[in-house]
């Protein structure tokens, strides 16, 4: 895939949610006024958990009291989507691009983003699909491993997606990632047996994917 545009693109490492957030917030006023190209943030959160506009609080399945004994935030969001968490070693990825100058829609930006993930995943073997209607995100059968939550404003886009490739999977078991129950929660590495994120992140196939949607 090639770009069709121009595209700056951010790695960032670790990075906190809120640092992340403000700096989202920054970049789409400065994209609104044309002051900087589309523009891809790649990043890791540490351990957090984020609510979207559809949350609803009960699908949080810890006490807020004991979210630090297990090294995690929680923050609520302008996001579309409920419940979901970030942490290290997924990859994340916060497009802040204008749907109007590409000429796309939102549900059209929405599929891109699950064809990245989809197309991430053959990359190794893994054969992942688009959810059902009330299924939001990527699946391998019934296991969600890549999640999307987006917030358009005045046509620019910010937010994204969280692809799976090893992250401790025993933080998931304190929600109900979002809104979705009686569902697992899958990553690259449990899915091919072999693939930790050191690996991942030096073949970069990401920045690669993430021409799909530009």
């Amino acid at each position: 895939m090639r770009f069709q545009r121009s595209l700056e693109v951010w790695k960032l490492g670790k990075i906190n949610y809120l640092e992340a957030l403000k700096l989202q917030e920054k970049l789409v006023c400065d994209r609104k006024a044309h002051k900087i190209p589309d523009t891809l943030l790649s990043l890791q959160h540490p351990p957090t958990y984020t609510l979207g506009k559809r949350r609803t609080d009960h699908n949080l399945l810890i006490p807020v009291p004991e979210l630090e004994k297990i090294g995690a935030e929680l923050h609520y969001t302008q996001r579309g989507g409920d419940i979901t968490y970030h942490g290290p070693h997924q990859a994340i990825l916060y497009p802040i691009i204008s749907l109007r100058e590409i000429g796309l829609g939102a549900r059209k930006y929405v599929e891109k983003l699950e064809l990245t993930m989809i197309d991430l995943a053959s990359q190794y073997g893994v054969k992942a699909c688009a959810g059902k209607k009330c299924e939001t995100g990527v699946w391998v059968g019934d296991r969600k491993i890549g999640a999307i939550g987006v917030r358009i404003s005045s046509g620019i886009t910010s937010h994204g997606l969280a692809f799976n490739i090893d992250p401790d999977l025993d933080y998931f078991k304190h929600i109900v990632p979002c809104g979705i129950a009686d569902k697992e929660v899958t990553s690259l590495r449990r899915e091919t047996g072999n693939i930790g994120f050191k690996a991942f992140e030096n073949s970069g196939p990401v920045v690669i994917m993430i021409g799909g949607v530009i």
